[in-house]
């Protein structure tokens, strides 16, 4: 019998920030399509809460310990998920920070930390991937963007910059890499409810109201809403998709 396009068994998937939230919807994605995943955070109960998780569902996973904007340690992280698992085949960028304050109230540092956290990181990771992916044939990296990708928050400077350079850079990315078989795709989640959105809409009067009136799906998302583009994105099923930015929004983008 022919194997499905979106069978993942055999291939190894390393998710940053992969221990809660948007990231570890990802990661249950892939598990249930037959990836082994290495769950990189900075909280070991966390992590090995979502190790746990994912074995509950019959997966391979560890977790590891790094700081994804350190360069040495992103090395180490990617060494030790080859070690255990033999390759590396999908690497899902999704550890991101956010502080909420308006241009003329950001001190130089609090923007360092959300775009070294939000987009370096995922320049350090994919670089430290690609000698792996190329090894293997091929590979899959997916960047996770945001609303603030394509619209303007005057609350979210820095969240927002990241953000709209994590589009660039994949495309970037996309088109160095295609000779070497490696699609990269960013998605551009809505208004998902995690802890990160449960804090803004403690910090910002009226915001699920609003949320909720401009998308059609009138829901804020939950994070098993991205198990189907992970497994898309990082299946055989999307080969000839690279480069693209896909919201996962409920139609929020495109409400008038």
């Amino acid at each position: 019998m022919a194997t499905s396009p979106f069978d993942l068994t055999g291939r190894v998937s390393i998710v940053t920030g992969g221990n809660g939230g948007i990231g570890l919807g990802m990661a249950r994605g892939l598990a249930e399509a037959g990836a082994a995943v290495a769950i990189v955070g900075r909280s070991t109960a966390k992590s090995d809460a979502a190790v746990a998780d994912l074995k509950q569902r019959g997966a391979k996973a560890i977790s590891v310990i790094a700081d994804v904007t350190d360069k040495a340690a992103v090395a180490a992280m990617v060494e030790r998920t080859k070690s255990e698992f033999g390759r590396v085949d999908i690497l899902v960028n999704n550890a991101g920070i956010n502080i909420r304050k308006p241009p003329h109230a950001l001190a130089p540092e609090e923007w360092d930390s959300v775009i070294a956290t939000n987009l370096t990181s995922a320049f350090l990771c994919s670089q430290a991937v690609y000698p792996a992916m190329k090894q293997a044939g091929g590979g899959k990296i997916i960047n996770i963007g945001s609303m603030m990708s394509i619209f303007g928050a005057g609350f979210a400077p820095a969240y927002a910059a990241s953000k709209g350079g994590i589009v660039q850079f994949t495309r970037s990315c996309a088109v160095a890499w295609a000779a070497d078989n490696i699609q990269a795709n960013a998605i551009l989640p809505g208004w998902i409810d995690t802890d990160l959105t449960r804090r803004a809409r403690a910090e910002i009067d009226g915001l699920h109201d609003k949320v909720l009136a401009r998308t059609p799906a009138a829901r804020w998302g939950e994070i098993d809403d991205f198990a189907g583009i992970a497994v898309f994105l990082s299946s055989a099923a999307s080969d000839f998709v690279t480069g693209t930015a896909i919201p996962i929004d409920g139609g929020f983008s495109v409400m008038g």
